[in-house]
This record gives C-alpha cells, sequence and structure tokens, in this order.
C-alpha cells in the first residue's frame, strides 16, 4: 500500500472518527476510501469497523461527564449492544450482504425521521409510559446487530432510540450513543479479525487518524447547543439515505 493511500485513510479516519462523535455516520467516508484504495468490499467493512472503533472510545472519553453518572442504567442496554454487534458481524461472514443492506436505506431515513421529530415523540413517550415498564436494552440490542453488520448511520439509530428511552437530552443521549457505538465497533471488529476480514495496515491508518478526530469531534458537539445537534444528525442523515439509495 502506497504512503498516499496510506495517509489519506488517515485523514479519512480522522474525518470519520470527528462525524461518528458529533453525529455518526462516519463510515460513510471511510468506507469509499478503502473501497477506492482496491480492498473488496467484505474485508473493507471489517477494516472500517475495526479501525474507527478505537476512535469511537475516544469519542465517549470526551463525553465523561455526561456519562459520569449514567453507567449503572447502561449496562444492560450496553450488553445487549455487544450480543447484537456480535450476531450482526457473523451475518457478515455467512450471508450474502445484498439480503441484509437491501433494507438499509430504509432503516436509515426511518431513524433520520424519528430524530427530527424526537421532541414531540419524547413528551408522547413519557406521558404514556408506565412507570418501571420500558426497557432500552431490546431497542439497542437491534441497533448493535446492525452496527455489526455494516454501520453507516448507526449513530443516527442509536440517538432516536436514545432520545426516546433513554434520556431527551440531546447531549446525554450523545454521549451514551458514542459509547454504545464505541462498544458494537470493537464487538465487530473482534469477529471480523477472527474471521480474516480486516486489512491491518490500512486499519492502523484509519485507528490514527480516527483517535483524535474522535475526541475533537466530541469536544466540539459538547459545545453545541441540542437543536443544532440534532438539526446536525438530521441533516447527516438524509444524505446518509441518499448516499445509501443511490449505491445500492
Amino acid at each position: 500500500m502506497e504512503p498516499l493511500t496510506l495517509g489519506l485513510l488517515v485523514l479519512a479516519g480522522f474525518g470519520g472518527g470527528f462525524i461518528n462523535a458529533a453525529v455518526g455516520s462516519g463510515t460513510l467516508l471511510v468506507y469509499p476510501v478503502l473501497l477506492a484504495a482496491g480492498i473488496p468490499p467484505v474485508p473493507a467493512n471489517g477494516t472500517n469497523t475495526t479501525g474507527l472503533s478505537l476512535g469511537s472510545f475516544s469519542s465517549a472519553w470526551a463525553y465523561r461527564l455526561e456519562l459520569r453518572d449514567r453507567l449503572p442504567v447502561l449496562g444492560w442496554p450496553l450488553t445487549a449492544t455487544v450480543v447484537g454487534a456480535a450476531v450482526g458481524a457473523g451475518l457478515v461472514v455467512v450471508m450474502p450482504s445484498r439480503v441484509f443492506t437491501s433494507v438499509v436505506p430504509w432503516l436509515v431515513g426511518a431513524a433520520t425521521v424519528l430524530i427530527a421529530v424526537q421532541p414531540l415523540l419524547s413528551r408522547w413517550v413519557s406521558g404514556h409510559r408506565e412507570p418501571g415498564r420500558h426497557s432500552l436494552w431490546p431497542w439497542t440490542g437491534l441497533v448493535g446487530t446492525y452496527g455489526g453488520y455494516f454501520g453507516a448511520a448507526q449513530g443516527i439509530m442509536l440517538m432516536s432510540v436514545l432520545g426516546l428511552f433513554y434520556d431527551p437530552d440531546t447531549q446525554r443521549a450523545n454521549g451514551a450513543k458514542n459509547l454504545l457505538a464505541a462498544s458494537a465497533n470493537v464487538t465487530a471488529a473482534v469477529v471480523f479479525a477472527l474471521s480474516g476480514a480486516v486489512v491491518w495496515l490500512a486499519a492502523a491508518a484509519i485507528a490514527l487518524g480516527s483517535v483524535p478526530g474522535g475526541y475533537v469531534g466530541g469536544r466540539v458537539a459538547r459545545l453545541l447547543p441540542g437543536y443544532v445537534l440534532r438539526g446536525l444528525v438530521v441533516v447527516i442523515g438524509i444524505g446518509a439515505t441518499l448516499y445509501l439509495v443511490l449505491n445500492r
């Protein structure tokens, strides 16, 4: 792999880590660069997930204040995310990608709509929710399965779920999103590594960029008003949906 290609992967990793921390959908930046570098789709998917996983943890660290008193609440959702990500990554190995990716644009589009109307839905859910009867973990498990399989717009889906069932505060939801996405990415990366679906030199270049990118993106996102962050999520979600529809 040529030095210029590695340099482009480092830059793509920084951008992907930054976008993942602030909104989600960093995969939509990194994955096409890996394909352009000549890496086949399945190894490109595994390499993308592996390289961005460390950046996800650095963005979660940037949100440590928002997470400090919430870790007990996130225990079961985190466990469900890890299990779901392992299942999703396993599906990449045993199933044709077209089986799952055919529905991905619809999932991303639906999640984007949920983000846009999340304040209204949060008020409705709060008014109709029975105390102690709602659970977050089944939803994070489902999103974790999707994230383990492909991962594009995983953050958008998590933000829609967390805004409804975890905390309507966008910043707290974003901190939890970064932690859950990081756990899903690392779990999927282990599965891809065991199956031989990772190009390690490329993954290292992406990680070299995604770690600082994730931290910087997290710090910048924490300074944004909630409505601005939600607006960015919606804009990126629309772009992600269009990208996935046009590249099926």
